[in-house]
């Protein structure tokens, strides 16, 4: 967890901070806004952990939760409850026993007083730098009705800011009493919502600056709640040489007029079992013996079955591990949300200087988003800028439907993404299969416009002379010419 800096205070969680430009504007207040369970309270216990690692003093007014079990949660999601000072102003069991002669407006005043003089007069005591309202919304229970309830929010707010506190206050939506009028009172709005790609945060207003816009998400977790905020290319640059690089076969190279540039996005598509992961993992292969680092990213297969197969046609990916070369990581696309994903592939490319990224496949990223697929592109799209801008070079390989007939370039509508277009076909001819491999883009230089036969051997990739003399293997039904 981060500590205070100069201008801005730490809301605890690393993600959050990024979003808001470094934290919370010290002496100021803030509403987390969400359902039931959505993580408000971790939020908001963060932020004082956050402000005890940098020696402030934290104050919680719990208004709601039995005491008893709010500090045993925070204790087992590791925060210094012993360090953090609790005002415990939740109702008790004789709440619900005691004969109440007076009407409802005797009894909201009746209540109010003794709760303002507790938070008076231990704020007054403690001088807490920070200070959580849990729920605030609760408040609204002791008001006789909306304006005077307002008026104790604003008042309470006032009060803790003159005495130099930062506020986070968390708010819930009840029924016929929304959460809109706080957020006129608050200097900034921390929204926590579930989607059905997953959990997502936004900050709606930020009073005084601005933040990184986008649609972000977080998980929580036993350690609490972390933020993965959405990706933003135009933020990320990196100094790079654009130079071509070899797939390590010469016979693709030419196809490639010399290779793949570096910081360039290649798609390499085709049916299943044409080869396309084998021919990724070769460039990937190629690049160790330059001494450069991969990572391939799993989405469709299992990291042993990876292994595996490429140790059976020659390519030596346990050796690249073993050095440092290569990384594989196998990711479960159901339980990752994009912005989590992009993270890691942040911390790939800017802690561990990751040169080659290949993505396997682009139909398994898809499940990240769960169903949302009209936002396939846009996530692909700010991902490849990403690590265009960084000078890192990217394959994406892309399964499409039919092993043969009528082609196609890619199955998700990406080619507009892609620098580079790589295709491999089934070829069924006289009774026998066989593969092509072709070029149908690139944006960088010239290539070569002739399909090649492809084939996959135990000692690797082996590509044929030119197929100069077929024809029709694009429109599924290739045949030899005859040259009579």
């Amino acid at each position: 967890m981060t500590s205070a800096t100069a201008s801005r205070l730490s809301t605890g969680i690393e993600g959050l901070d990024e979003i808001l430009h470094g934290g919370f504007v010290p002496r100021r207040n803030y509403m987390v806004h969400g359902s039931a369970g959505s993580g408000k309270t971790i939020l908001a216990l963060q932020f004082l952990q956050a402000g005890i690692d940098a020696g402030e003093t934290s104050l919680f007014i719990n208004v709601e939760e039995d005491i008893d079990d709010l500090i045993a949660n925070a204790d087992a999601l590791g925060f210094d409850t012993d360090a953090i000072d609790f005002l415990d102003l939740s109702p008790t069991a004789d709440v619900f026993v005691e004969d109440r002669t007076y009407d409802v407006f005797d009894a909201a005043e009746v209540e109010q007083e003794p709760l303002r003089e507790a938070i008076v007069d231990r704020v007054e005591g403690l001088d807490p730098t920070r200070v959580v309202v849990d729920p605030l919304t609760q408040f609204r229970y002791l008001s006789t009705d909306d304006y005077q309830f307002r008026r104790q929010v604003v008042g309470l707010m006032r009060f803790l800011e003159q005495h130099g506190a930062t506020v986070v206050f968390t708010a819930q939506d009840a029924r016929n009493q929304p959460t809109e009028e706080l957020e006129f009172v608050a200097d900034g709005t921390i929204r926590l919502s579930t989607t059905s790609y997953g959990s997502t945060v936004e900050v709606p207003k930020f009073r005084g600056s601005r933040t990184q816009s986008g649609d972000h998400a977080y998980r929580i977790t036993d350690g609490g709640m972390t933020v993965y905020p959405a990706l933003v290319p135009r933020d990320h640059h990196g100094a790079f040489t654009a130079e071509p690089i070899s797939s390590g076969v010469p016979e693709v190279d030419d196809l490639l007029d010399g290779g793949i540039e570096r910081g360039t996005v290649s798609v390499v598509s085709g049916p299943t079992g044409v080869g396309k992961t084998t021919l990724g993992t070769q460039f990937v292969n190629a690049a160790a013996d330059r001494g450069e680092r991969s990572v391939v990213y799993l989405f469709e297969e299992s990291e042993t079955t990876f292994l595996s197969r490429s140790e059976a046609v020659g390519i030596p990916v346990e050796r690249m591990i073993d050095r440092g070369t290569l990384d594989v990581q196998e990711m479960d696309a159901l339980e990752l949300s994009p912005q989590e994903f992009a993270r890691t592939v942040r911390t790939d490319v800017e802690a561990d200087d990751a040169d080659i990224v290949m993505l396997d496949g682009v139909a398994g990223y898809r499940l990240t988003l769960n169903g949302e697929t009209n936002l396939v592109l846009n996530r692909l799209h700010a991902l490849g800028r990403y690590l265009q801008n960084m000078g890192v070079t990217t394959i994406f390989i892309d399964e499409t439907d039919s092993p043969t007939g009528p082609f196609t370039a890619t199955q998700e509508n990406i080619s507009y993404l892609a620098d580079n277009i790589v295709f491999l076909r089934h070829l069924e001819l006289r009774g026998e299969l066989r593969k092509a491999i072709g070029v149908l883009k690139k944006r960088t230089s010239d290539f070569e416009r002739t399909l090649r036969e492809f084939e996959i051997t135990a000692d690797g990739i082996v590509v044929g002379e030119p197929l100069t003399g077929m024809q029709g293997i694009l429109s599924g039904t290739p045949d030899l010419i005859d040259d009579e």
